[in-house]
């Protein structure tokens, strides 16, 4: 049988390596030399890894260093090799390197070399494998999107004391992505996937690898190409796994050719193996029920390839496990991990109430203590990978719920009690006053606004119920990615949607979501809670990042106000939380100063005026760098601002049984420290200023 096929029209047109089939010629036997010129283009080495602890991440530093063009004036390396390019994958936008190859000149020409990991808990590489496979099941997507990259190369870390074979795991998400790498480019595999043990050879195959991917770079810079039907060019033959998913290719009928789909390998459930000191226990997920029957004429392509039964729930994997590199992470960051998916920390301003230095900008706009507020979350997981996280991407990603779900019941006891635990912690502090610790110790309001998105939980309505029975507020944040979720939430005490920018390519840049429609959900969340204003407080709460999404974006946010209609609109600026190391790391230098977040708070007003909109700017809180817009409907009739709320009201209306309005739980009117231009600070605590500066004493105007 033939193995050899040809491609189609298509691939020729745009340069492709074209394959003969049985027995002819090659149709386009300099097809590489119209991709790619020697003589004038230049080659970009572009190097992608994944890593949660840091190994994976120091080891492609050190690999970019050792690779063509990284010291262009040694003698052996041609000009015509660009110093590599390094990328970590849970701050890259997958779409513009695995849709839509870059191409920031046309005389460059990318090469890919990844470097991945293999865990047994849920990672980006777990959103990375199926951003591939999604991406050639697509019917709207070209099925080789990337045949225009010189080629590409992968090296997988695995265990064998876990996994000895491939069958049994080692190495899989490697190998995976190997597979879909393969077909997305139309094979142009350049050297060989590369594998090693991390508890034994895992630097020599790796050395080894690095040597035979520097002398293809430089074939392919001398022009050579990856050469055809030899070891590591890429050729069919050299994968019967893909080869079988393509033998239809080869027929002269015109159906479309279904792919059955084969018994899934053992080894689903991977390990984190940067964690070397770490024994590994063997697991597997059900296997794929094979299909039978007569082949139909077509497939869905959309729904290609899915289990035709359901999971076993006790099969299903923990989002957090005990032993995953992401507890560690989050734990060392102060979190109480409760479950396998929620979680709890006392916030710094909790710390500070308690201590008489202030509360944040909740008790300025709406009345809220900070030390009787508990910060909570029951999905730790998330579906952005915003840039200024606080988490730095330690916290799970996905888009849709996978995991094991734990009862709303347990994650209410366990988030209260870790809530209470942190909170006995600091009674041995030096400045905590007694009346307030003693206050600390009854949970008065809920912020679900932790990290993740507490809106994905499946049971979050049976949550905040638990919440509201024990006279607990709750405030609900999510990031606009979930409109079913959104519809069906029934009532809370403030509901907020992050609005993090005005427009469909900054909102990509600043929250790279998951959802290839995120905008289209974005806009739905949007009209969900305009539909909701009359019978809960909503609000937008826009994050200012300094080079991300201040400029010239005003009137794009007021038109999203316009759209929405939220009780509220909450300007802050983002909180430095560290620089990291990464490519979307974050700086002071992205921090806005207030001045710069009341300018844009002015400018936004007047904009909202422009287009006859019930707004004006009604509190601040500049310890927080928040300033506070409100609808009109929140003035009592002689004109005062009445931002805060009426907690008791509000219980009382949701145990009423009957339809209320956010008017019918409005608060007393803000105080007069709390409105704007005066600052926002709770004349009876004390400021504390650490570095030492004049502090100046705020004077209210009776």
């Amino acid at each position: 049988m033939c193995t050899i096929l040809e491609k189609d029209s298509e691939f020729a047109e745009q340069g492709d390596v074209s394959t003969a089939r049985c027995g002819k010629e090659s149709s386009n036997p300099n097809s590489f030399a119209q991709l790619y010129n020697h003589t004038t283009d230049q080659l970009q080495p572009h190097v992608f890894f994944a890593s949660l602890t840091g190994t994976t991440e120091k080891i492609a530093q050190d690999l970019v260093q050792k690779l063509p063009g990284w010291e262009q004036n040694r003698p052996s390396v041609p000009s015509h090799i660009r110093k590599p390019i390094l990328h970590d994958l849970s701050y890259t936008e997958l779409d513009d390197y695995f849709i839509n190859p870059p191409r920031s000149d046309s005389n460059v020409h990318a090469f890919y070399i990844i470097l991945l990991p293999t865990y047994n808990i849920d990672t980006i590489l777990d959103n990375f494998v199926e951003h591939l496979k999604e991406t050639h099941h697509d019917f709207r997507i070209d099925n080789a999107p990337l045949r225009n990259i010189l080629g590409y190369s992968i090296f997988g870390f695995g265990d064998k004391e876990g996994w000895p074979t491939e069958e049994e795991g080692f190495c899989s998400q490697a190998r995976e992505v190997d597979k879909w790498m393969a077909k997305l480019t139309a094979r142009k595999r350049a050297y060989p996937l590369g594998v090693g043990d991390s508890k034994s050879d895992a630097n020599v195959r790796l050395e080894e690898w690095r040597e035979g991917v520097s002398a293809v770079i430089r074939e392919i810079a001398a022009g050579n190409g990856l050469g055809e039907g030899v070891p590591g060019s890429g050729a069919a033959v050299e994968s019967d796994e893909e080869s079988e998913d393509d033998l239809s290719a080869t027929e002269e009928d015109d159906t479309v050719p279904v792919k059955l789909a084969k018994k899934k390998k053992a080894g689903s459930t991977l390990s984190d193996l940067e964690d070397l000191g770490r024994m590994i226990n063997k697991g597997s997920e059900r296997d794929i029920e094979k299909q039978s029957g007569p082949i139909p004429p077509a497939v869905d392509f959309t729904t290609y390839k899915k289990s035709l039964k359901p999971k076993d729930p006790a099969a299903l994997k923990e989002m957090v496990p005990k032993e995953s590199p992401t507890y560690n992470a989050l734990t060392k960051q102060g979190y109480t991990i409760v479950g396998s998916h929620s979680g709890v920390k006392i916030c710094r301003w909790t710390k500070s109430a308690l201590r008489g230095r202030g509360s944040c900008y909740k008790f300025s706009f709406y009345g809220i203590k900070s030390h009787l507020c508990m910060e909570t979350t029951p999905s730790l997981s998330c579906s952005n990978k915003c840039v200024f996280c606080w988490r730095h991407g330690t916290n799970p990603v996905g888009t849709t719920w996978r995991w094991r779900v734990d009862p709303p019941e347990e994650i209410f006891q366990g988030v209260t009690d870790g809530h209470y635990r942190k909170i006995k912690m600091m009674k041995g502090v030096p400045g905590v006053r007694a009346e307030r610790f003693a206050e600390a110790m009854r949970i008065r309001h809920c912020a679900l606004s932790l990290v993740g998105e507490p809106i994905f939980y499946p049971y979050i309505n049976e949550f905040t119920d638990l919440l509201h029975k024990q006279h607990i507020s709750s405030f609900l944040v999510c990031n606009a990615q979930h409109p079913d979720q959104l519809e069906a939430l029934q009532h809370v005490t403030q509901l907020y949607v992050s609005i993090d920018a005005s427009n469909k390519e900054s909102l990509r840049k600043i929250d790279r979501p998951l959802h290839r429609d995120y905008w289209e959900r974005f806009q739905r969340c949007l009209d969900i809670l305009r539909e909701k204003r009359f019978i809960q407080r909503t609000v937008f709460r826009l994050t200012l990042v300094k080079g991300f999404n201040i400029e010239d974006e005003v009137e794009g946010y007021a038109d999203l106000v316009q759209r929405g209609l939220p009780c509220f609109v909450e300007v802050k600026g983002v909180t430095y939380c560290g620089t990291t190391t990464s490519s979307a790391g974050l700086s002071m230098q992205n921090v806005p100063f207030y001045e710069e977040v009341s300018a844009f708070v002015v400018a936004l007003n007047a904009a909202l005026q422009r287009r006859g909109l019930d707004y004006g700017i009604a509190a601040e809180h500049a310890h927080s760098c928040c300033v506070l817009i409100a609808s009109t409907r929140f003035r009592n009739s002689e004109g005062q601002w009445c931002t805060l709320i009426d907690y008791d009201a509000f219980f009382k209306c949701l145990e009423s049984g009957k339809e209320f309005t956010p008017e019918d739980y409005m608060g007393t009117p803000t105080p007069e420290w709390a409105l704007w231009g005066n600052g926002g600070f709770d004349p009876r605590d004390e400021r504390v200023d650490r570095k030492g500066r004049k502090k100046v004493e705020a004077s209210v105007d009776e």
